[in-house]
């Protein structure tokens, strides 16, 4: 268990800094379009030369839209590690601990249950995109490595649940 709790975590890791990296692209971009929107302004008011070859950046929209689904999709199983999601834990609380690890158990199993369902769809779907050739209006890039990385993402909080299971397991039969 150690060295599958170690190799999860690890990943886990990885796809949060690619999550973090994801938000600060997404700021970086946004804060480099509305500056160079400015510049476009100033030039239509003023005229300057300077300001003749400036542009906004183009398919600013889809490369937010694309690197905020990353986003939120590589940072959910750290999420699920941390348990830093929203629970209803008022009642539980006030159990014994092996009942506690019994609840658990059965809400991280149901949530392995979702997640392999929405990863398996999700690579149904990736293969559709990829068969239709499916791309965005203005940049033209392909929709389906984002929904893989959905797929890929979702497979990884199943094995967070598979060790959460494992881990309480434990605790119960202690």
């Amino acid at each position: 268990m150690n060295l599958y709790e170690k190799t999860v975590r690890q990943l886990i890791r990885y796809m949060y800094y690619i999550a973090g990296g994801a938000i600060v692209l997404m700021m970086l971009i946004t804060c480099a379009d509305v500056f160079l929107r400015l510049v476009v302004t100033l030039y239509a008011k003023y005229g300057w030369p300077i300001l003749a070859n400036w542009q906004p950046i183009p398919g600013t929209y889809e490369l937010v839209c694309f690197l905020g689904s990353a986003a939120a999709a590589f940072a959910m199983a750290h999420t699920t590690v941390e348990s830093g999601h929203v629970a209803v834990s008022l009642i539980v609380r006030l159990l014994s601990e092996k009942l506690q690890a019994g609840f658990k158990i059965v809400t991280s199993s149901f949530g392995f249950i979702l997640f392999s369902l929405i990863s398996w769809q999700s690579i149904m779907y990736a293969r559709e995109l990829v068969e239709s050739g499916e791309v965005s209006m203005t940049l033209e890039l392909p929709y389906y490595p984002f929904v893989y990385g959905v797929a890929f993402a979702s497979f990884a909080v199943c094995l967070v649940l598979v060790m959460t299971v494992i881990i309480e397991l434990v605790k119960v039969f202690e």
